[in-house]
């Protein structure tokens, strides 16, 4: 069994050009099993393109993942999700003309074992996975607090709910690590301390987080470390306290030395 605090994800020197455009420039950075780590930085950082490269949307130019003791190689995003890595977007990308239910259902058949023959003809087996899989769904859908909104059009819900729609989607997957781009985006004051409490609980029951996060504030009390990006390259790796104290951090964000 794998213990708290042992290395899931280790980036190394990973890379990744846009024409002239360094997006990414040789960043290294080390996510442990059981951990809220926090990617922040101005826009344009190269957060999301880091999001991109490890889930299989983008290949890197340069270097490599390892996750959970393996290489992770530059696949197609379900096989990213096979292996454990689930995410959400920065602009959402849910299935606006399906139930929130069959959103999450969705996401949870990358866990599934009956096939396109057993889709197709419905036997027992079939069956009765179907139907685990519409329970868990349910279960899920009251974890992040939309229960009531199981038999909505997802366009039909709330900013907010859309969100957690998203993360309940994501945790369908059954993540080891779960990858949130921006998800307090949007949201108003109760909205984010709601997220807040979703991503402790979300910890508290075992799976690792890593989130990028333009609400500072909601890092700094969220994550136990912090990297943070300027122009593709990583300035600093440590926790909330020394990186929120950090000169170069300080002036990437308000362009002047404390």
């Amino acid at each position: 069994m794998s213990a708290k605090g042992e290395v899931l994800l280790q980036a190394q020197a990973v890379a990744k050009h846009f024409g002239g455009v360094k997006a990414l420039r040789d960043v290294s950075l080390t996510i442990r099993r059981g951990e809220v780590y926090g990617l922040i930085g101005p826009n344009g950082a190269g957060k999301t393109t880091f999001f991109n490269c490890m889930t299989g949307l983008y290949v890197p130019d340069g270097g490599s993942f390892i996750f959970d003791g393996a290489p992770l190689k530059a696949d197609a995003p379900d096989q990213v999700a096979d292996r454990g890595i689930a995410r959400t977007f920065q602009n959402i990308r849910l299935f606006g003309n399906m139930t929130a239910l069959d959103n999450v259902m969705v996401g949870r058949h990358v866990r599934t074992q009956a096939g396109i023959f057993g889709a197709i003809f419905r036997g027992r087996a079939a069956r009765a996975e179907e139907a685990a899989i519409r329970r868990r769904a349910e279960e899920l859908l009251h974890y992040v607090g939309v229960e009531d909104r199981a038999d909505d059009l997802a366009k039909n819900l709330s900013y907010g709910d859309q969100r957690r729609l998203e993360i309940a989607r994501a945790l369908a997957t059954e993540p080891k690590l779960l990858c949130l781009d921006e998800p307090a985006a949007g949201m108003n004051g109760t909205e984010t301390e709601a997220l807040r409490l979703l991503i402790d609980g979300i910890r508290a029951d075992g799976v690792t987080i890593l989130l990028i996060e333009h609400d500072v504030k909601l890092v700094m009390g969220l994550c136990d470390r912090v990297a943070v990006l300027d122009y593709g390259a990583l300035l600093i790796e440590d926790v909330p306290s020394i990186v929120q104290h950090d000169p170069r951090v300080i002036e990437a964000y308000i362009g002047v030395a404390a």
